[in-house]
């Protein structure tokens, strides 16, 4: 990526001569570079990633995410530096192996995560935004149903990606706002000492559904443990996480906001 050989001043005067290592574990496309004790990431500059700088500013003493330490636009990309979170993610060898502590960091950090005050939150997610953007990705062919779970399309499932979104829109659920993480998964989480550490990748935070958050974890966590990354994990119960949130599962909401994320 060419960007990254060209820092604005702001940015090169931290990492000067520093040594790092790249990570593209994510979905954005984007390589990170990951230093001692601070992470560069580098996207075409939008919106969404403008946003997600705000919100991140505006968590700051608030919850355990990354410090925005500089950040600046530049030839149409941002740069943003910011400060690493301590811990091990949650799909850490470490945790997997350890049913009941994952089980129950998981449902302290999404409690971390509601117990932030909304009031003023400058962000709120947009279902009618993400069900357009969704149709954009269908009309342009751009959703890869090979990546989906195996029962959304075929027989039992929808035809295709039109009429899941169709049913999308026909099905829209009232929400039960909170803050949320937005793409609560294992990677995003971290644990260090026995607490939840920290959050990170937080382009989609910010005023959502309860159970959005929910959703998405719940299947992160099922795919960690079930073998669909490889591996199989003894002795863990993705519906324990109910049982630790004390919550009964809403079913119906929890297969909405999986379908929703098959689209994109």
């Amino acid at each position: 990526m060419n960007e990254l050989n060209k820092l604005p001043e702001s940015i090169r005067r931290f990492t000067e001569g520093r040594a790092f290592d790249t990570n593209d574990l994510g979905k954005s496309g984007s390589p990170v570079r990951i230093y001692d004790d601070f992470v560069l990431k580098v996207e075409q500059e939008r919106p969404k990633f403008a946003k997600m700088v705000e919100v991140m500013q505006w968590l700051d003493g608030k919850l355990s995410v990354p410090k925005v330490l500089a950040t600046e636009v530049k030839d149409g990309y941002r740069y943003l530096l910011m400060s690493k979170v301590r811990g091990r993610m949650a799909l850490d060898e470490y945790y997997l192996n350890r049913p009941e502590e994952l089980v129950t960091l998981l449902a302290e950090a999404l409690k971390m995560l509601w117990s932030v005050d909304i009031s003023d939150c400058p962000k709120t997610f947009d279902l009618d935004g993400e069900l357009e953007e969704a149709r954009y990705r269908v009309e342009h062919n751009l959703v890869d149903i090979d990546d989906a779970e195996p029962e959304t399309y075929g027989e039992g499932g929808f035809k295709n990606p039109e009429e899941l979104l169709q049913w999308l829109y026909d099905h829209k659920p009232e929400p039960d706002p909170v803050f949320a993480h937005g793409d609560f998964c294992l990677p995003n989480v971290f644990f260090e000492d026995g607490k939840v550490s920290g959050f990170i990748d937080l382009g989609d935070a910010g005023i959502a559904d309860r159970w959005y958050d929910i959703a998405l974890g719940y299947r992160s966590l099922k795919h960690n443990v079930d073998g669909h990354y490889g591996k199989v994990y003894e002795g863990i119960d993705p519906d324990e996480l109910f049982t630790k949130l004390g919550l009964i599962p809403d079913w119906e909401k929890i297969r909405y906001y999986i379908l929703l994320d098959e689209l994109f």
